[in-house]
């Protein structure tokens, strides 16, 4: 009886560790509102976000029809921080799924090959560790320009080393199991078993991979705008706009602080929701949110 109270007890505390609790939802639903609002940015009836109003510069929230002020341009801090979070969005998704697209390509081969594959590839994502990833964003910065295809593009590569390694562990784990070796033994090609057997089974943790990189994805590209090496102006930025405000943070500070603060709530729902994410893949292990 103590053990069959102990197994119940377990499976208890384990499902009740995979449930998500409402702080999970209350961070599904921020992001929902961000997202929401920078898709359908054009048509929420909000001023263009370089249009200036010269009667109203550096005008606190609230006054003059700004809900959320002007920057020291009269720009309404509104609108720019709702078509700013289109940058902040795009590179915080298309960087990860960059990154884990191509480090997917690498930890496949290198998990299942094993071998002189695994080892040649071993030592190309050392070596690309060895590179410090600043040096990589300025380089690319310097070369191309601070366009969103190349921000996206060059933190997509930092994210390629770590994306390899989870897949090649999880792919590991994955090729001794009996269903591949079914699969081996009823002649099934190399192609058939990654696509059918192994990737079915490796994709939650790349998932919960990319959840939690998006919010560092996120927080980099701030900092680059930040330095004025994202994109440029007029495109606003969450970043950029921290940025320009921080001249003015005793006389003007919702400038900068209301970028900061929307910056902060969307990284911390990321934060959150992948840390759900990751501990339902793990089975539970962890606690509950």
């Amino acid at each position: 009886m103590d053990r069959a109270a102990r197994n119940a007890r377990a499976a208890a505390a384990h499902q009740k560790a995979r449930r998500v609790g409402p702080v999970f939802w209350i961070s599904l639903a921020w992001l929902a509102l961000v997202t929401l609002a920078a898709v359908f940015a054009d048509v929420l009836g909000l001023a263009a976000p370089d249009q200036s109003d010269w009667m109203a510069l550096k005008a606190p929230p609230g006054t003059g029809g700004h809900l959320l002020g002007t920057d020291p341009l009269g720009r309404d801090v509104l609108s720019r921080v709702i078509h700013g979070a289109r940058v902040s969005l795009t590179v915080g998704i298309t960087a990860p799924v960059i990154g884990v697209g191509l480090g997917l390509i690498l930890g496949l081969a290198a998990g299942y090959y094993r071998g002189w594959i695994d080892e040649v590839i071993g030592i190309v994502i050392d070596s690309w560790l060895a590179i410090p990833g600043l040096v990589i964003l300025l380089l690319f910065s310097v070369l191309y320009g601070g366009s969103l295809f190349m921000v996206c593009l060059s933190l997509g590569l930092l994210f390629i080393p770590s994306a390899a390694r989870i897949t090649r562990a999880a792919t590991l784990s994955c090729t001794g199991r009996e269903y591949v070796l079914a699969a081996r033994a009823l002649g099934a090609s190399d192609f058939r078993i990654i696509t059918r057997e192994v990737f079915p089974n490796i994709i939650w943790p790349l998932l919960a991979f990319v959840m939690i990189d998006i919010p560092i994805a996120i927080v980099v590209e701030g900092s680059l705008s930040f330095l004025g090496l994202s994109v440029q102006a007029p495109t606003p930025s969450w970043g950029g706009m921290i940025s320009e405000g921080r001249e003015y943070l005793e006389a003007a500070p919702h400038i900068s602080l209301i970028p900061t603060a929307v910056m902060f709530l969307t990284v911390l729902s990321f934060n959150l929701a992948g840390d759900a994410m990751r501990r339902r893949v793990s089975g539970g292990r962890g606690g509950a949110i």
